[in-house]
């Protein structure tokens, strides 16, 4: 019950009390007992009151300490984007040490960024780089939409897309177009120039450094450089696009004319609309020509099954084949499919009849998107 009783009274006068009390069982107590004099007593005060200053400055400057270091944890967090239990321990282990903790936490992270290489990246962006007649996309992948939508991780995709449009390879399987690995730019140098991750780096460093701020696994998946000749454009378009640059889906392709380009601007307009249409329409192939012939034969004997499950005459069945493969070209094959624009004409028809510009040739169509 003493106990409890006490617990009513500030924290320093139940402190100081229990103080005195102790010192009364060692025989020095400040306390007199009967006949206690009047200095006596005043003594007594003033070594209270000097006490209960002593307790305020102890706690006053816990507070202030408890001030400064959620201050670092808030610097340090900013510089790095760390996850702030990350950001702590760091400063904790480095004695509160700004520099030293920034230094720790990035070694701790790409430890940590290195075992989450093996985890599933499945969400991501594509990011594009363009300048005269050449394009590149690149693809990089995170594991969640939400590091996708970060800002340093949109910065690292457009530097990637940028370093791209300068890789090169001779045996290019199909001229204009080269297909590529993250193998191809790992090694290459990049220098990056943002708040929370700058100076010149490898590619590959410059991903787990990221992977490392994110605390997820961040990987390059692949990418495509497409150029054309002097008498056309590369022209592409991106869809579900959070910033310029960037986006989910990219349909990309070259347009060239017989001649030199008279009206550059018309014909940048025709390839930002069939760009458009590739990501709408999801073509397989560009020309019926390109349609390999172990689709074609899977295919046809698709048809053909359907077709004799109508018990009609072999040729009766014979035609109905044809029919369904030209309805197949139409959906699969760019230069047959509808205008997405105006369905009462096909990529042909559009060709034919576009007067603005000379008469021009889809050289490559390519759609990507991420996983």
């Amino acid at each position: 019950m003493a106990f409890f009783k006490n617990a009513k009274q500030p924290l320093g006068i139940f402190l100081y009390n229990i103080r005195l009390s102790t010192c009364s069982r060692h025989g020095y107590s400040t306390w007199a007992t009967k006949g206690t004099s009047f200095a006596q007593s005043t003594d007594t005060k003033a070594s209270k009151t000097a006490y209960l200053y002593w307790v305020s400055r102890r706690f006053n400057s816990q507070a202030a300490s408890s001030a400064e270091q959620m201050s670092l944890i808030k610097q340090l967090r900013e510089r790095t984007s760390a996850p702030i239990k990350d950001v702590k321990a760091s400063l904790v282990d480095c004695n509160w040490d700004i520099e030293a903790a920034q230094k720790e936490l990035r070694k701790r992270g790409k430890v940590l960024a290195m075992k989450k290489s093996s985890r599933t990246a499945t969400e991501g962006l594509l990011a594009l780089a363009q300048n005269e007649g050449k394009a590149a996309v690149i693809e990089l992948n995170c594991e969640t939409d939400f590091v996708a939508r970060n800002e340093i991780f949109e910065y690292l995709a457009l530097a990637l897309a940028k370093k791209a449009l300068f890789v090169q390879n001779s045996s290019q399987q199909i001229p204009g177009v080269f297909s590529f690995g993250p193998e191809c730019l790992e090694d290459l140098k990049l220098n990056l120039d943002h708040p929370k991750i700058s100076g010149e780096t490898t590619i590959q460093n410059a991903v787990t450094e990221v992977a490392a701020m994110m605390g997820e696994n961040i990987k390059l998946r692949r990418g495509v450089v497409m150029s054309t000749s002097s008498h056309g454009v590369v022209s592409a378009y991106l869809h579900r696009c959070p910033r310029p640059g960037l986006g989910r889906i990219a349909g990309i392709l070259s347009l060239e004319v017989e001649n030199e380009i008279s009206q550059l601007d018309a014909l940048q307009k025709v390839g930002s609309e069939l760009a458009m249409h590739i990501v709408a329409a999801k073509p397989l192939f560009l020309t019926k020509e390109g349609v390999t012939s172990d689709v074609l034969n899977n295919e046809r004997e698709i048809l053909k099954s359907q077709a004799i499950s109508t018990g009609k005459s072999l040729m009766a069945i014979e035609k109905m084949v044809d029919g369904r493969l030209r309805k197949y070209f139409e959906e699969v094959v760019f230069m047959e499919q509808k205008y997405f624009l105006n369905d009462s004409l096909s990529i042909k028809g559009l060709k034919r009849g576009y007067q603005k510009v000379e008469t021009f040739k889809v050289s490559l169509a390519l759609k990507l998107c991420t996983q």
